[in-house]
């Protein structure tokens, strides 16, 4: 009688088991309480920087990311995200990743602040390659140090096996398959152009004794953003918020002498704090159109000098960077004259000149004065820095130093001996010493809050911006007729182009790596394939069993 129950239970098996495995087992793998992305973790991350500019796309031009993290050995296919170190990229593996890999996750360095020459040399190598080289077609983003991505870069690194740590086939195929990967995804929309942009610069004036448009004018100008890699973490405290720095303390010393009839120069001053310097200089380019091109009278048509102020708190020497030699008795030469003997009293300051003549041909001017010098004004650059390709004056690495206010005040002291002695026709008298001197303090605080806030021409583009009015305000305590000049680029045909998504959030979900699922797909169908083959022959297994267990039991 159990033999006939057996034969139906077999039958009822063979027509409807099958079907029944079909629908129930997705249902069970639907509804299992573990899920393979439970563990996710988030971190900020900001994008690579983009921006067009004379038409040309620079940068990095995609910014969404849904792919398999991986190391920098470890990756393959445009279907992996490479996360790597920076000190552990140079400028040879970055270009390969960015012609094959699907995106590229670089973490910056624990403590910015305390690499080695050598490793500020090697970071500053890579960002060179990555920011005047060709466009970058994956997304790239920057992120800061933090102990959980460590981790995440860690097991990374150890989850698949290269060739060199591989014992064999088998192995490397088992590592591949346990291995848990991770799944690196940044969830923000294609980038888009930047609408209503508007780049301010800053225009002040101190007005001499005598009749205004008959004085010789001396223009002092300084442009107030920055550049790097990433335009969320471009603070440049050395390039060029120290300039801004020495402008406007410039504007605080000479206020006061400009305020007294008796001590008033018979020299105009015009203090020019302009924007997008880091492309191309856009802002000086703007404002001098609008002076010499325009219908009203300028400020600058006739000025005697321009003197432009470009990363001047490193080093001890001072350079003065001209498009054209100037002659001995002009203004440039006597300027000159006059910043050597100062720094020779001064002690510890090195002054030299050094002559460049514009390249039309490049595709950005080498200092901001050879925008003047176009026009035919007399310019020059002062800068602690002899050559305008050297990568300090875009890095994100420019971040407050110790002595580096010092320097800062050093160099302050010089510039503004030198224009006193020139502007008063004295020879050696020091002009701003004790109560009317050089105040370290102001050099401290206003160094402080410029290299506190990242100040990428792209953040700065509107039309309200905080820094702005906060420069304005301060240049309307010192300086009269204060205005804000506010440029658009050509609707038509745009000198420049930003772009949004400068920072997003990155997150990382552990998952199993796909060659997992090919095997688990394998290891189901193998194992429904077994069950259906059982259920089909019961008869002839349950017979094969039942003489097998007569035959034990007659033996």
């Amino acid at each position: 009688m159990w033999l006939e129950e057996c034969d139906g239970f077999a039958e009822l098996c063979r027509s409807y088991l099958p079907y029944y495995l079909l629908i129930v087992l997705p249902i069970f793998i639907i509804i299992a309480p573990a899920n393979p992305v439970a563990a996710s973790h988030e971190f900020p991350v900001y994008r690579m920087y983009q921006y067009d500019l004379h038409g040309v796309p620079h940068g990095c031009r995609n910014a969404p990311v849904s792919l398999e993290a991986r190391s920098l050995v470890g990756w393959v296919t445009s279907r992996h995200c490479v996360v790597a170190r920076a000190l552990d990229l140079t400028a040879d593996l970055y270009q390969l990743i960015k012609s094959k890999a699907g995106a590229l996750v670089v973490i910056l360095p624990e403590k910015m602040d305390r690499l080695t020459e050598e490793e500020k040399q090697q970071f500053m190598a890579l960002e060179e390659s990555m920011m005047f080289g060709s466009e970058c077609m994956i997304p790239v983003y920057f992120a800061q140090w933090n102990p959980e991505l460590q981790q995440i870069l860690d097991n990374i690194e150890n989850s698949f096996f290269t060739d060199d740590k591989s014992g064999s086939a088998a192995e490397a195929i088992f590592s591949s398959i346990s291995a848990s990967g991770y799944q690196a995804v940044v969830a923000s929309g294609q980038a888009t152009p930047k609408t209503d942009v508007k780049v301010a610069t800053l225009q002040g004036k101190l007005t001499g004794t005598g009749a205004e448009e008959k004085l010789p004018t001396i223009a002092l100008v300084a442009h107030y953003d920055s550049a790097g890699v990433a335009p969320e973490l471009s603070f440049g405290a050395d390039s060029n918020a120290s300039g801004v720095v020495m402008l406007l303390e410039l504007a605080r010393l000479f206020s006061v002498l400009y305020s007294m009839s008796r001590s008033r120069p018979k020299y105009n001053l015009v203090f020019l704090i302009t924007g997008a310097g880091k492309l191309n200089y856009q802002g000086s380019k703007k404002w001098l159109e609008d002076q010499l091109d325009g219908l009203e009278g300028s400020i600058i048509q006739d000025a005697s000098y321009v003197i432009c102020v470009d990363t001047v708190s490193t080093g001890n020497s001072l350079y003065v960077h001209v498009s054209k030699p100037p002659k001995e008795n002009s203004f440039g030469g006597l300027f000159y004259r006059e910043l050597k003997a100062v720094s020779d009293s001064v002690g510890n300051v090195h002054v030299e000149g050094v002559h460049k003549k514009i390249n039309l041909a490049e595709e950005t001017l080498a200092w901001e004065h050879e925008r003047y010098s176009i026009r035919r004004l007399p310019a020059a650059t002062l800068s602690t820095i002899n050559r305008h390709e050297d990568p300090a004056r875009t890095t994100i690495l420019d971040v407050m130093r110790n002595g580096q206010v010092n320097t800062l005040y050093k160099h302050t002291q010089v510039v503004a001996e030198a224009l006193a002695r020139h502007i008063y026709n004295l020879s050696s008298s020091q002009i701003f010493s004790e109560a009317l001197g050089v105040s370290k303090d102001s050099l401290t605080l206003w160094l402080n809050y410029l290299a506190s806030q990242p100040r990428a021409a792209s953040l700065l583009a509107d039309k309200q911006n905080p820094l702005v009015n906060t420069l304005k305000d301060a240049m309307t305590k010192y300086l009269g007729d204060v205005k804000v000049t506010l440029h658009s680029p050509d609707k038509r045909d745009p000198e420049f182009v930003f772009y949004d998504v400068s920072k997003a959030t990155l997150n990382v979900y552990s998952v199993k790596p796909a060659v997992f699922d090919l095997f688990l797909t394998i290891a189901i169908i193998l194992y429904l394939g077994l069950v259906y083959l059982v259920v089909h022959n019961f008869s002839h297994i349950y017979s094969l069993a039942t003489r097998i267990a007569v035959k034990n039991k007659v033996s």
